[in-house]
């Protein structure tokens, strides 16, 4: 693909955009319904691609968490719909007005949530992605650039083909949703260059991949998504229910980004935790990274090295720290906690509440795994990202925070004195 063809997709997904403005909240219900009824109608060639994708993937030596993101079952197609219907489900934001006010000069001013325009979305091994983030652009009324790792290319394809059938089954263009339908990762560059014609570029993938958007875009870039999260089991603990929630946190699905990286403990109940613990995680085929005074109650765990506290491992692998207290708990997190999910294991409000004021992750819990940073546990369906910046969204992303908002005021003949 060259130059011009990328730019025939922005010019495509600028003109579909503006034919999105105008459907009502009943049309994209409708259209969101095709959607999922289209994926169960290519179920069978969307596996089928995927499985060429795998068998691609592992000749060349992919494993692990890449392979655990690439692959599409009939169990996690069905997982995919049931997001599909949950963001049916929601209120539609755009049209919402916001902060409706009448001002001493008889104008009414509010402000009023518009789609975004264009999203350009850049995303390894997932091809769960394509759809979330086509059901969300769409349920805003926001066209969608999509380019995918080359992994996925034959699984990407085969999902748009669905997502396509849909959209011209409802009188729609297919310059809506648009794959780059090539792995040149000079197109990556181009991408983030469209500054005309995307108006904003949300990666999803490692920190190379963010390091890259931040440096090179010329749009605004929503950044997250790196997850080296903490959970922190204070003196003031129930003890005999910390466990579960660990090995939740990071046995459930340990190749995610919300999935448990660092495991903190207080030195005061350090003896009563980890012996009986580290045997439950070695028994769930987590390996142990520990450091000094964690060894001594970790005798099978291998020594923590200089990064390893600084790892998004997406495996199972779990450091392990004993801290001397909550103040030295808080210190490790914000210095090597990415800001994107972090907890607390504690019975004191005092506790919880200062840890709740000093870590300002993007997700801060209190006796709770750090799995629930998700777009569909939070109640807002499939999530196009988890941003961990501090600017227009954080969290999980769902439909607000695909909309911005333009100011609308209504007066009666209305002129400034």
């Amino acid at each position: 693909m060259s130059q011009n063809p990328l730019l025939a997709l922005g010019e495509a997904a600028r003109e579909a955009s503006y034919q999105l403005l105008g459907l009502s909240a009943p049309q994209k219900q409708a259209l969101l319904s095709a959607i999922s009824t289209a994926l169960g109608q290519h179920q069978d060639a969307i596996l089928a691609a995927n499985a060429e994708d795998m068998a691609a993937a592992e000749a060349a030596g992919l494993q692990g968490a890449m392979l655990d993101r690439l692959l599409l079952t009939p169990e996690r197609l069905d997982a995919i719909r049931a997001d599909i219907d949950t963001v049916i489900a929601l209120p539609d934001p755009v049209g919402e007005a916001i902060d409706s006010r009448l001002l001493d000069n008889g104008l009414r001013l509010s402000r009023r949530r518009i789609p975004l325009g264009v999203l350009g979305v850049i995303y390894e091994a997932r091809p769960n992605v394509t759809v979330d983030v086509s059901v969300l652009a769409l349920k805003t009324g926001n066209a969608a650039i999509l380019r995918g790792g080359k992994e996925t290319l034959r699984s990407n394809r085969a999902l748009l083909a669905a997502i396509h059938q849909a959209l011209e089954s409802q009188g729609l263009a297919k310059g809506a949703i648009q794959l780059i339908d090539s792995p040149d990762r000079a197109l990556v560059t181009a991408l983030m260059q469209m500054d005309s014609h995307v108006d904003m570029l949300i990666p999803r993938g490692g920190a190379g991949l963010h390091r890259l958007c931040r440096e090179q875009a010329r749009i605004p870039v929503i950044t997250g998504g790196i997850g080296v999260c903490h959970l922190f089991v204070d003196r003031h603990a129930d003890l005999s229910r910390v466990n579960e929630v660990v090995l939740n946190a990071k046995v459930q699905r340990p190749t995610v980004c919300n999935a448990l990286e660092t495991l903190l403990v207080d030195q005061a109940v350090a003896e009563q935790v980890l012996p009986v613990l580290g045997q439950q995680l070695r028994e769930a085929g987590v390996e142990l990274r520990a450091c000094p005074r964690a060894l001594v109650l970790l005798p099978e765990a291998i020594p923590a090295g200089a990064d390893d506290f600084d790892q998004e491992w997406l495996a199972l692998v779990l450091g392990v720290k004993v801290v001397d207290d909550l103040d030295a708990a808080i210190a490790h997190i914000r210095h090597h906690s990415s800001e994107h999910s972090d907890g607390i294991l504690t019975d004191d409000i005092a506790s919880a509440e200062r840890f709740l004021n000093a870590i300002n992750s993007a997700a801060v819990y209190v006796n709770a795994s750090t799995r629930f940073t998700d777009g569909s546990q939070f109640g807002l369906g499939a999530e196009v990202a988890v941003s961990t910046q501090k600017l227009h969204a954080r969290g999980p992303m769902g439909l607000e925070a695909l909309t911005t908002y333009k100011w609308v005021g209504q007066g009666d003949y209305t002129v400034r004195g």
